[in-house]
């Protein structure tokens, strides 16, 4: 079992950036796919992004391409999500997901293929 711990959330306007970060303890950080998702008010929660082991490979959802980056340091046990150009829409809690047993180190957008979550951290954009 892997602990995460999201922080760096807070309240922005719209246009500005925030970055979030996320730590883990426990296990082989390295092997893990890591990714984002967030849960806006009334709504499921969603992916944002994911990043393979080494961070060769990153995936987003189509609301954040470009705006948002992933990033990890496996040294350090940390994921990363710089966001910018934020948006009203984007207000949401964001949590940090671990898979420990990824499949080919494909990054998987289904919440309950992941393993470990985060209590996540809010974000407030606003307009």
């Amino acid at each position: 079992q892997v602990q995460l711990v999201e922080s760096g959330g807070g309240l922005v306007q719209a246009g500005g950036s925030l970055r979030l970060a996320c730590v883990a303890s426990g296990g082989t950080f390295s092997d893990y796919v890591m990714a984002w998702f967030r849960q806006r008010p009334g709504k499921e929660r969603e992916f944002v992004a994911g990043i393979s082991w080494r961070g060769v490979s990153t995936l987003y959802a189509d609301s954040v391409k470009g705006r948002f980056t992933v990033a990890r340091d496996n040294a350090k046990n940390t994921v990363y999500l710089q966001m910018n150009s934020l948006k009203p829409e984007d207000t949401a809690v964001y949590y940090c997901a671990a898979d420990l047993a990824p499949v080919l180190g494909r990054i998987r957008t289904t919440t309950t293929l992941y393993d470990d979550w985060g209590r996540g951290t809010q974000v407030t954009v606003s307009s």
